[in-house]
């Protein structure tokens, strides 16, 4: 087995399409780890602001968890609607582009890549720091590890969505039977305690209040931070052609598996942390612990249940990238078929994935870890810009739809409400986060959709000056001047001279040679004996040997130059240049020749123009 197929699987035939198709439980592995992953961050990120109201701030955060799982439910009910209405994937661009325009479909393609790129930087950067935080000695290789599980997920993802499904389905099945295992059996412990609950081992003490009163700017900053808890909720819409038949159901019932378990994560990472008086403690200080690791630790102790749970956390945190990687790659498809993004990101790798929008999230998380050392926890609040953006978007696009089909009251004002509710949102986040890094996304979405108009505008030109529905016509037929460049005498100047005149019999041909200073060569001595007498013999017309001067021992410009000045005298000839080239048949051969035939044909690409037209002879070396 080769090397290549033993990484990343033989290849799949296009036949095998829908048996590379997922059902709704392997599809919680693939599009739904970012959303999961989120229950271990954002009651975090939420409690975190809330430091400075001390006892106080865990009181302000069981609402704002309640406001924000509410928020969640109506964006889950506003999805079913979308998936329903748009089986072919895309979720948010589709939907804005087809009720709202095309630019404020790329705006939304715009946030949705962004928030892509995020999920897997900051997703390998949190599951690196929870590893690190538990073996502080692996501090120095932050980014060295972030870089290796980056390839680790990518490779993954290369095999295929059936594999990389299969894959992450282990670790997502341990984080919700553990954690929510652990979450359950603390609810237990509530109810039977009355709602005072003793912990196993004590959270972290409270530090008194900073501030007695919990101004609206704290509580819509502490809000924000919350919502990065709803990240990757659009990812099955975005995602519904890797199902199987049928593939609207089955999107559905994986969109409401994520739902169920993140609301009750959620709803039960809210309710114990006021039970057990869990609040966060300031990152970075000695005596850190997470909100989760306390809250384990109240329920169950720190024995082997709970290095099981928090290891399972870890995995998911760093797996949670994937959803990045399934995502990403199917929206660049979607663009490039609307001439938005390069139409190679359109085609099928060699296991039945679009590789090229695969590689090219791995790059730009890449770039991002390294330009943050491997720590990317202040783009957090660029999260939630990109989804909710995406989320408005789309439920607006939906509200368009329905007035459209007409009838369909309920669900258009379904959608109107999640257009509202997360407007609402994206607002707050933006204010909230603006000087903590949310500015990035104005400038950052803008360019994104520039460029994407850029490429549509390239291609419509290229399409333009393309196109033609005239007939071959034959008015202006000339046959062409054939000019073939030499260096010498040889097998490969014998083999171009040969080609040039079996393409236009009858037709002229130059051998041209530029003449660089040194020993003579023979070769126009010889020219008769060579190429003339031989030609008579056969009842062909010989080519005629050219030779040009070079007093500044320039080898392109005068063969340049002369073919110019062919195209000037006779202008409604083409004029066919014929190169022969080394063929290597090792890679690092090719370091060992000068590359002339290469060169030259650039040169002849970019300057010679339309009437040139140059054809390569190769010569496959033993």
């Amino acid at each position: 087995m080769a090397l290549w197929d033993f990484f990343f699987g033989p290849p799949l035939p296009s036949g095998d399409e829908h048996a590379e198709r997922i059902g709704p439980v392997t599809g919680i592995g693939v599009l739904g780890l970012d959303a999961l992953a989120s229950a271990a961050y954002g009651p975090e990120a939420a409690l975190t602001l809330l430091i400075p109201l001390g006892a106080a701030g865990i009181a302000q955060a069981g609402p704002l968890l309640g406001l924000i799982i509410a928020l969640l439910l109506i964006v889950y009910v506003s999805y079913r609607q979308t998936i329903a209405a748009y089986p072919s994937g895309g979720g948010s661009y589709i939907v804005a582009r087809e009720n709202l325009g095309v630019l404020p479909g790329l705006v939304a393609a715009a946030a949705l890549m962004l928030d892509y790129v995020l999920v897997v930087a900051v997703g390998i950067s949190a599951g690196v720091g929870a590893l690190i935080s538990a073996v502080p000695s692996l501090q120095p290789h932050t980014l060295g590890l972030g870089l290796a599980l980056l390839a680790l997920i990518t490779m993954v993802n290369l095999r295929g969505v059936r594999e990389s499904g299969l894959a992450f389905l282990l670790p997502t099945l341990a984080f919700v039977v553990l954690l929510g295992g652990v979450v359950a059996d603390g609810l237990v412990q509530t109810w039977l305690s009355g709602g005072h609950p003793q912990p196993v081992v004590p959270p972290a003490l409270i530090p008194a209040a900073l501030t007695a009163v919990a101004t609206p700017w704290l509580l819509m900053q502490a809000f924000a931070s919350g919502c990065t808890a709803m990240t990757g909720v659009e990812a099955v819409s975005n995602g519904v052609p890797v199902f199987r038949q049928p593939t609207q159901k089955n999107a559905q019932r994986c969109l409401t598996a994520i739902i169920a378990l993140l609301v009750f994560l959620l709803a039960g990472i809210a309710a114990l942390c006021i039970s057990y008086r869990v609040a966060a403690t300031e990152p970075g200080t000695a005596g850190y612990q997470s909100v989760l690791s306390q809250m384990v630790g109240a329920i169950v102790g720190k024995g082997w249940l709970y290095a099981a749970t928090m290891a399972s956390v870890v995995g998911v945190l760093a797996l949670s990238a994937n959803t990045g990687f399934a995502d990403f790659p199917r929206l660049c498809q979607i663009l490039a078929q609307d001439d938005h993004l390069p139409r190679s990101f359109a085609s099928r790798g060699r296991r039945l994935v679009f590789s090229n929008g695969i590689l090219l999230i791995a790059v730009l998380s890449a770039v991002l870890l390294i330009a943050c050392g491997g720590v990317t926890d202040n783009l957090i609040p660029l999260f939630a810009v990109g989804a909710f953006g995406a989320f408005t978007l789309s439920q607006a696009g939906m509200v368009v739809h329905w007035h459209r089909q007409g009838g369909a009251r309920l669900a258009m004002l379904i959608n109107a409400l999640g257009a509202l509710a997360t407007g609402v949102t994206l607002v707050v986040v933006l204010v909230a986060k603006f000087t903590s890094g949310a500015w990035i996304t104005l400038v950052v979405i803008p360019c994104c959709v520039l460029l994407f108009q850029q490429i549509a505008r390239h291609y419509q030109d290229v399409g333009q000056q393309l196109r033609s529905d005239a007939p071959l016509s034959f008015d202006s037929f000339q046959p062409p001047v054939v000019v073939v460049p030499m260096g010498g005498w040889s097998r490969l100047t014998q083999r171009s001279l040969l080609y040039a005149m079996s393409l236009s019999p009858g037709a002229e041909v130059q051998a041209v040679r530029v003449a660089l200073p040194g020993p003579p060569d023979p070769l126009a001595q010889r020219w008769n004996e060579w190429v003339e007498q031989p030609a008579d013999q056969a009842g062909l017309p010989a080519p005629r040997l050219v030779e040009l001067d070079s007093p500044y021992r320039r080898l392109f410009a005068p063969l340049l130059a002369h073919i110019q000045q062919l195209r000037h005298d006779q202008p409604h000839r083409p004029v066919l240049v014929v190169i022969g080239e080394l063929v290597e048949q090792r890679w690092y051969h090719y370091f060992l020749h000068n590359q002339h035939a290469q060169v030259l044909k650039a040169l002849l690409y970019l300057q010679a123009g339309e009437q040139v037209v140059v054809v390569s002879v190769p010569w496959n070396l033993r």
